[in-house]
């Protein structure tokens, strides 16, 4: 293939990986948007034991999602440099020490229930009720971490097809159970998690078979050096993990910062972070397939082809997150009476939705050039953006743009954090990808 042709065919090859993405993202946030419905009708106190897993959910989150861009990463750059066996049992190396690793944070988290709901302030009379459902929701996170690692080890092998029907079928088959298991079975708030645990656990006797049958999966791990494949992985998976913990820490320091103008505010910001997910899905489906391809070429040492990669796709990012923007600050009036029948609440959504979303190109470059650095190995380059972006661009703009001009100007502090967000982390990735290249140079 000539350079021209290899050329020509990257847009093809990062829209093959990426569709399947899209609609398993999609698929996924759509059920637990619809997953949060049926428990809502069930009242306030199941709601609300619910509310209350979600801090733990997320750390149990950034354990797996660590892990699956390390293997990601790992997987895919050694079948780049042509070594399948080591790539097969690096995979089996994964899916092991992911059960290991998510089972001993699920059994600690349910002998510390007690003293993580006081912690949380939740009140005495939610306790039994946060006890039945913490059992049947902890086996659905182990569950659903294993998925994500099948997912993972597909990846870096380069198909995302597989990943992403079953993202949808789950996602269906979950939703399909959701009524039957709380309602009609009567189990209420943990039948929520046993729809889920069924759907997940139909979801692991599709996807490990398949890996078996493809000889992605080998367990002889005797013949892995073990050492040296446990510090690989961490080497990625510990700076991953801490990245992932992150925006939930300042999605809290960015909350209290619009409560001290109201709760209209802090109900709009809500609507308008909801609505931030289904914008950016586009790029985190980017994020999850560029990554395996970005690891083979760099097993086989095509830098020249990684740039061009990258750019094509931060162009894309750019012009389609900027379309994103210019839609939502047309619709914003129609929008934010849509959402909401309160008044002010309107008015802050609308103000919210004619500045932030413009900065959403700025926030996907950003989020692309995490997931590329983590690709290339520079792990603690990823993290440094990721701490960058939250704690030196969005936070310090949101409280000075909120000094400034209040509630709308804490809007424009937003748009103007991301943006600088977005060129900043474009420049740290350049800055990377050029001592690499000058170190292949020079090998």
């Amino acid at each position: 293939m000539t350079d021209a042709d290899s050329q020509a065919s990257l847009p093809r090859q990062l829209f093959t990986m990426t569709w399947p993405m899209l609609f398993g993202v999609l698929s996924l946030m759509t059920f637990q948007l619809v997953d949060s419905v049926f428990i809502g009708q069930l009242g306030r106190d199941p709601l609300a034991a619910l509310g209350f897993t979600l801090p733990m959910q997320q750390l149990i989150i950034g354990l797996q999602v660590g892990l699956g861009i390390a293997t990601t990463a790992i997987i895919s750059r050694t079948l780049g440099a042509g070594d399948q066996l080591r790539a097969e049992r690096l995979g089996g190396l994964v899916v092991t020490v992911g059960a290991i690793l998510v089972m001993i944070l699920c059994i600690g988290l349910w002998l510390l229930q007690t003293q993580i709901m006081s912690a949380l302030g939740a009140e005495q009379s939610l306790l039994p009720l946060i006890r039945t459902y913490w059992i049947p929701w902890l086996l659905s996170a182990w569950t659903g971490a294993m998925l994500y690692f099948g997912y993972s080890v597909c990846r870096s092998h380069g198909d995302t097809k597989l990943p992403g029907y079953l993202m949808v079928a789950t996602s269906l088959l979950n939703i399909a159970l959701d009524p039957l298991y709380i309602f009609v079975f009567g189990w209420g708030l943990p039948g929520a998690a046993l729809a889920t645990v069924t759907a997940f656990g139909i979801g692991c006797l599709f996807i490990y078979p398949k890996l078996l049958r493809c000889g992605w999966l080998r367990f002889d791990l005797k013949q892995l050096a073990l050492g040296r494949a446990l510090r690989q992985l961490n080497g990625i998976m510990a700076p991953a993990m801490v990245s992932q913990l992150l925006p939930p820490v300042a999605a809290m320091v960015a909350t209290a910062l619009v409560a001290g103008f109201g709760s209209a505010a802090v109900a709009a910001w809500g609507l308008g972070t909801r609505l931030e997910f289904f914008s950016i899905v586009v790029v985190l489906a980017l994020t999850m397939s560029m990554p395996p391809m970005v690891g083979r070429m760099l097993g086989a040492g095509e830098l020249g082809q990684i740039r061009k990669l990258v750019r094509l796709a931060v162009r894309f990012v750019v012009v389609w997150q900027l379309a994103i923007g210019l839609i939502w600050l047309m619709a914003s009036g129609l929008v934010s009476e849509l959402f909401t029948s309160d008044r002010e609440v309107s008015d802050v959504l609308g103000s919210y939705l004619v500045r932030v979303p413009l900065s959403y190109s700025g926030l996907g470059v950003c989020m692309l050039m995490v997931s590329v650095c983590n690709a290339l190995g520079l792990a603690m380059r990823a993290l440094l953006v990721s701490t960058l972006r939250l704690f030196l661009c969005f936070l310090p703009f949101l409280w000075f743009g909120a000094q400034i001009g209040g509630i709308n100007g804490l809007m424009s502090g937003a748009l103007a954090g991301n943006l600088l967000a977005g060129v900043m982390a474009y420049a740290f990735y350049r800055q990377g990808i050029r001592k690499m290249t000058a170190r292949h140079a020079g090998s």
